[in-house]
């Protein structure tokens, strides 16, 4: 089976798209293949942070590779944490941290409105392709769940009455931006396989 790396070293995100793309690729991590430098994300937005991952990995290796980006959008911040979600707290990466500050600056706000957004920048041959999907939601007032990580215990998607942290990874996989975002990949590639 043809390998395909995930530029990211997170095992949670590695499973979930392995789950999805298991019939056509080996996905395999960052730490699967020993890569343990630090990848600068300077980009301005989720696109452009995917495909400087995706591209030092592609130089690196020369392998076909892929990175995803992924942004929590709350509409009464104006767009925040957007492209500093996962440093919102500070450059330690706290789940808890980020979620305690995101609901301490929604704590006067009435409208919670929010969205995931995730961005992959595939490098497959030699070309770029990019892929979006996104979760609409609301952001609630406590944590809820176990299951998950990043803001999902916060994350209430629309028309549920379950946060991301309460759905089991399957249920999470028919709604979440990033199953939206593979599946568009991995349909592209199912194409390109049948060539």
């Amino acid at each position: 089976m043809e390998e395909l790396i995930f530029a990211s070293h997170n095992s949670n995100k590695t499973k979930e798209i392995g789950a999805l793309l298991g019939d056509l690729f080996q996905v395999v991590s960052l730490t699967d293949i020993g890569f343990n430098q630090e990848i600068i994300e300077n980009g301005l937005t989720l696109k452009e942070n995917a495909w400087i991952k995706a591209s030092t990995i592609n130089k690196q290796t020369s392998k076909n590779c892929f990175a995803d980006d992924t942004g929590l959008l709350v509409d009464a911040l104006n767009g925040e944490p957007g492209v500093y979600s996962a440093r919102y707290a500070g450059p330690e990466k706290s789940d808890q941290k980020n979620m305690d500050k995101l609901l301490t600056n929604l704590s006067e706000k009435e409208i919670r409105t929010a969205r995931f957004v995730t961005v992959i920048c595939l490098i497959y041959k030699g070309e770029n392709y990019f892929f979006e999907g996104a979760c609409e939601g609301e952001i609630i007032k406590e944590k809820r769940g176990t299951m998950g990580f990043g803001y999902d215990p916060i994350f209430l998607p629309t028309g549920l009455n379950k946060t991301l942290a309460e759905l089991t990874l399957d249920e999470k996989n028919k709604i979440s931006h990033r199953a939206i975002a593979f599946r568009k990949m991995e349909q592209f590639l199912s194409g390109l396989n049948q060539d």
